[in-house]
């Protein structure tokens, strides 16, 4: 099942998939869920550190390709 939330940063190097999670969660309510694609290796720690910090609940994280992950959250 797809959030009705997508940020796909897929082909943006480092930071931008994390600068781009932090403006694209200004724009939805809180307690929405929201999905980010992303193929940059920092973001798998960068992100969801800044989920943690942040109050976000990571829901769901898996690879879904060589380098390429998914991670749903739900908005603090």
């Amino acid at each position: 099942m797809q959030s009705n939330y997508v940020l796909d940063t897929r082909g943006k190097v480092c930071p931008f998939p994390l600068v781009e999670a932090k403006e694209f969660v200004k724009e939805i309510p809180s307690g929405a869920e929201f999905e980010i694609y992303f193929d940059c290796t920092q973001a798998t720690e960068s992100i969801p550190l800044w989920a943690a910090q942040s109050g976000h609940e990571v829901k769901d994280f898996e690879s879904i390709g060589a380098a390429e992950w998914k991670m749903i959250l739900i908005k603090a």
